[in-house]
C-alpha cells in the first residue's frame, strides 16, 4: 500500500489524467446507454421522410442553409433552437430528422429536442456533407450566385 501511495505521489499527473479519462469514458457510456435519439444514414432518412410525415430541422446558420438545404427543411440554428421550439412543438409525436454541416451540432440539437419532449428524434449521420457529397442526394439550391 505504501508503494501505491508513493507511486501516486511521484506520478500525480498520470493519476489525474487516468481519473479524468475514466470519468469521461463512464460519462460517454451512460450518454450512449440512455440517449433517446438515434443516428440514421441519409438513405434511411429519405426512407423515413417517404414513409411518415417527418420534419427536417437544419441547425446550420442561415448563410449555410440558404446555399443548399434539404427540401422542406426548417432552418433553426443551434444557437437559436430554443426560440424555435414553440414553433415546432406541435410536431412532438412526429419523426424529427436533425441535420447540420457534418453531424456534430445535430447531436447537441437532438439532446435538446429529446429533453423538450420530442419522442422520435433522428440525427442524420455525416450531416449535409454526407447528404450531398457521399450519397449525392438532392438539395434545394439558392438562386443567388
Amino acid at each position: 500500500m505504501e508503494r501505491f501511495i508513493e507511486f501516486i505521489l511521484n506520478h500525480y499527473i498520470y493519476c489525474i489524467a487516468l481519473a479524468v479519462v475514466t470519468y469521461l469514458l463512464i460519462q460517454e457510456f451512460f450518454d450512449a446507454a440512455f440517449k433517446k435519439f438515434s443516428k440514421i444514414t441519409p438513405l434511411n432518412a429519405v426512407t423515413k421522410m417517404n414513409e411518415s410525415d417527418a420534419i427536417i430541422i437544419d441547425v446550420r446558420e442561415a448563410t449555410d442553409f440558404s446555399q443548399s438545404h434539404i427540401e422542406q427543411a426548417i432552418n433553426a440554428p443551434l444557437s437559436k433552437l430554443g426560440d424555435y421550439l414553440k414553433k415546432i412543438s406541435e410536431h412532438k409525436n412526429k419523426p424529427v430528422l436533425v441535420t447540420c454541416q457534418n453531424g456534430t451540432r445535430s447531436l447537441s440539437a437532438a439532446k435538446l429536442l429529446t429533453k423538450e419532449g420530442f419522442e422520435h428524434v433522428f440525427v442524420i449521420n455525416g450531416g449535409m456533407q454526407a447528404w450531398e457529397e457521399d450519397y449525392k442526394l438532392p438539395v434545394k439550391l439558392s438562386n443567388k450566385k
